[in-house]
């Protein structure tokens, strides 16, 4: 028993006692007259009104901690008793107040509208006793049961899986703990395995980004089926990242690797900013997939500055060099393999094209090239500065290539836009053959721009193939 407890009880015994020696002497001072009842105030009567009260409120309290530590079943019988007597005793005198005599049941018959002619007073009062005692016993029983309502509630919860971050309160005392220790262990399992899921599904993303989940149409590796596909329009981008040849040769392969991954930590940071995923890391480099053309072309641009920030950090400026490649086609986005081993992919002929438009860039020195499949879908608010650089001719088709001039600086930026015709009008003469003609064309871009190395390979080439058809 709790101390709190112990002093309650000692307060109730020691006013219990006055409470009834005094009490009679109260309902003594408490008289029936003629007409209605009289209290005499005096001393006596006073002391027993005070420790009545003081007893019965010792008592209240004490009787409610005893119901508090007490099993359902046995909270509702206890908590029910005293009314239950109560009523039965104010029905069974209110039955037999006609055959009494005494001068109270007199003034209580006259108070009542009773006697024994007009029984129909005194079953309207016993049937509105009754309401009052079933409303009395409803109410208690549904404070008594709230903390089930509330059980019921976050059951509801949990059965959704959906957890509550605080602990569970039912309230109701003890014949509740038990329930509410039960809740709070489920709701904490479910916490914890709420968290160990999301902490899969962060893993997850990065083996399958969640971008990948969008293009299928699904939200979690777990709905992920092999033979899931999707056929979409989509923009490949094609990253490879070349190194100073002789600074790599001093590293050690260990070294190679990480030095190649601090790079791609740079690259691939901005491709998740932008709207894109990486689908797969190739040798030096990575292939990933945009939804949006514009996102993608964006993100080849802040992938070049980036780069050469990082450059700059390491103070080693030109040690890694980024060509970007890219290209708008249909892919088809699905899970491939077999049921113990799948793997998303993406399958589509452009990878291929893709890896030939970066042989292209490599060998024309390029930083940013692109299809003209991926112009013609750029919205048309889109602002670019660019120029034709060829051709790439495949089996089914032949594929316009452009340069984006937006990486270059200021000055040689708006030196190159404002010889865009004059290189492209070379480029097209080269295509048809007519080398003495694009010689002159992008010996003239040289002149303004002596570093534009397309120009100067094209010049060299027109030069060459001019020579050979003298001959």
């Amino acid at each position: 028993m709790k101390l709190s407890t112990k002093i309650i009880l000692a307060l109730f015994l020691v006013c219990l006692v006055p409470a009834i020696y005094f009490g009679i002497i109260l309902v003594k001072e408490f008289k029936a007259v003629e007409g209605g009842f009289i209290f005499n105030y005096d001393v006596y009567g006073i002391l027993g009104l005070v420790f009545i009260l003081l007893s019965i409120t010792f008592g209240t309290i004490l009787y409610f901690k005893f119901l508090k530590n007490l099993a359902l079943s046995k909270l509702l019988f206890f908590s029910s008793l005293p009314l239950t007597i109560a009523y039965g005793l104010t029905i069974y005198y209110l039955v037999n107040l006609n055959t009494l005599n005494s001068q109270m049941a007199k003034n209580l018959k006259i108070l009542l509208n009773m006697s024994a002619e007009n029984r129909y007073n005194t079953a309207l009062w016993a049937i509105l006793i009754s309401i009052i005692y079933c409303i009395v016993l409803y109410s208690l029983f549904a404070y008594i049961c709230k903390p089930l309502s509330r059980a019921e509630k976050v059951m509801t919860r949990l059965s959704d899986g959906r957890v509550r971050e605080e602990d569970i309160s039912l309230g109701g005392g003890k014949s509740f703990l038990s329930l509410e220790n039960s809740m709070n262990k489920i709701n904490y399992r479910y916490r914890e395995n709420e968290n160990i899921l999301r902490k899969t599904r962060l893993e997850t993303q990065k083996f399958i980004p969640k971008q990948f989940f969008k293009f299928l149409g699904k939200n979690d590796v777990t709905e992920l089926e092999l033979g899931n596909q999707v056929r979409k329009r989509a923009t490949l981008l094609y990253c490879a990242l070349k190194g100073d040849e002789e600074m790599r040769k001093s590293l050690s392969l260990e070294d190679n690797f990480n030095f190649l991954n601090s790079y791609l930590k740079v690259a691939s940071p901005l491709i998740r900013r932008y709207g894109g995923f990486v689908d797969k890391y190739v040798g030096e480099g990575l292939i990933a997939v945009f939804s949006r053309p514009e996102r993608a072309l964006d993100c080849a641009h802040a992938i070049k500055k980036a780069i050469s920030l990082e450059n700059r950090t390491r103070q080693c400026d030109g040690c890694i060099s980024a060509r970007v490649s890219l290209h708008t086609g249909e892919v088809m986005v699905g899970i491939v393999g077999e049921e113990e081993r799948k793997s998303p992919s993406i399958i589509s002929d452009n990878i291929n094209l893709i890896t030939k438009l970066d042989k292209i860039s490599d060998f024309m020195e390029t930083h940013i090239v692109f299809t003209k499949a991926l112009l013609d879908d750029l919205p048309a608010r889109y602002s670019l500065r660019y120029r034709y650089v060829g051709s790439l001719k495949t089996e089914r088709t032949e594929l316009s290539i452009f340069e984006s001039l937006e990486v270059y600086k200021r000055d040689k930026r708006e030196k190159l836009t404002s010889l865009k015709g004059t290189f492209e009008h070379g480029v097209i003469l080269y295509n048809n053959a007519e080398y003495d003609q694009s010689a002159l064309k992008f010996e003239e871009v040289l002149k303004a721009v002596p570093n534009d190395k397309p120009s100067y390979i094209y010049y060299n080439k027109s030069i060459e193939k001019s020579s050979g058809k003298t001959n």
